[in-house]
């Protein structure tokens, strides 16, 4: 091989350094010969000399060689310019995904941090406003709804209470018209039942003072008189009257009740059917949320893979490119050793002295 030449003429050269134009030669040359490589290259210019030849075989063969370990040097360089600019490009090209992966790794974790999980807390917060707004609500709802029926009891005990007045006023009055000989036993009947009358609306302070006026009365009269008599009807009939306009009275005011309440519900229960539908809306915000937060997790998640493999990619592109560039520097100081020492032994074989002292030691 060239190279293993190469070598034999490195050996030659740094051994040995001679003076063909002294007595020395001899005694340098035979010492160049201790080293293989170049005994070979004595040996070959002996050969070549005594057959009748010259060196420039030899010399061309190692010009030929200092030109293919130039041009392989040249290709080396070449490959190398191109690996590193094809590593340029590659830590060019990682660097930038890493600032991209970065930036979206950032940006995803601000988005969460700063929208999501703020929003996500208002759409929890309201919904749980919504939850009281419909508790009270339905609590109302139901304190109204007890209050009614309280209300409407009491104006069936009203309405009662005004029929049984209006049946014993309707029933005295009665007794009132059959008397045309006054007795004692139609006297003490009228009696009875203004007392149950009194009895009945003694703590209605609108009926206590007719009433105690016609018990008055009624104590005091015999009836024998018909002016008294005609008197006391004319009082009866007032107090029916009264009796009527409050039990129209307590009707109207059940009816405006009831239609107050009846209004009263429908409002509460709008209001219902609208907390209801915003707590569906806000359920269907706060699914849409967690769903989006759910799918930045995972995408933040994912870049962060993403930048440890591009980051594993870097570091390995580096490393490669280091022991390339180890190997390179390497194999060009190499090359350049062997283009030099090639360059110092063609240096060597050119001189006249060598070539005379070879064709002396064949007795050319």
């Amino acid at each position: 091989m060239k190279s293993t030449l190469i070598a034999c003429l490195i050996l030659s050269v740094f051994c040995v350094e001679i003076s063909l134009n002294n007595v020395a030669t001899t005694q340098a040359l035979e010492k160049l010969k201790e080293s293989q490589w170049a005994s070979f290259i004595v040996d070959f210019a002996e050969v070549e000399l005594s057959s009748g030849g010259a060196l420039t075989e030899l010399v061309e063969a190692i010009n030929q060689l200092i030109e293919q370990l130039e041009e392989e040097l040249d290709d080396i360089n070449h490959a190398y310019s191109k690996r590193t600019d094809e590593h340029n490009r590659d830590v060019t090209r990682l660097e930038q995904e890493i600032q991209d992966a970065d930036r979206d790794i950032f940006n995803g974790e601000d988005f969460i941090d700063n929208v999501l999980i703020p929003q996500k807390e208002r759409f929890q917060s309201a919904l749980a406003q919504l939850k009281t707004n419909i508790e009270e609500n339905r609590r109302i709802l139901d304190g109204e709804t007890v209050n009614r029926k309280k209300q409407h009891e009491q104006f069936l005990s009203n309405i009662a209470e005004i029929n049984e007045a209006i049946g014993a006023v309707d029933e005295s009055l009665g007794l009132l018209s059959q008397i045309t000989n006054p007795s004692l036993v139609q006297f003490k009947r009228v009696q009875t039942n203004l007392n149950r009358i009194q009895t009945s609306f003694q703590n209605h302070s609108s009926f206590a003072p007719i009433i105690r006026a016609l018990l008055e009365l009624a104590t005091e009269q015999n009836f024998a008189d018909q002016g008294s008599l005609q008197q006391l009807v004319k009082i009866f009939n007032e107090l029916r009257v009264q009796f009527v306009d409050s039990l129209n009275q307590e009707t109207a005011d059940e009816n405006a009740a009831e239609t107050k309440f009846a209004e009263r519900v429908t409002q509460l229960e709008k209001e219902f059917a609208e907390f209801q539908r915003a707590v569906m809306i806000k359920n269907s915000e706060l699914a849409a949320n967690e769903q989006k937060l759910g799918e930045t997790i995972v995408y933040v998640g994912q870049r962060k893979d993403d930048r440890a493999t591009l980051q594993a990619q870097l570091q390995a592109e580096n490393d490669n490119y280091a022991s390339e560039t180890d190997l390179y520097n390497r194999t060009v100081t190499e090359y350049n050793k062997e283009i030099e020492i090639s360059k110092q032994a063609l240096g060597l074989l050119t001189q006249p002295s060598f070539e005379q002292y070879v064709k002396s030691k064949v007795g050319i």
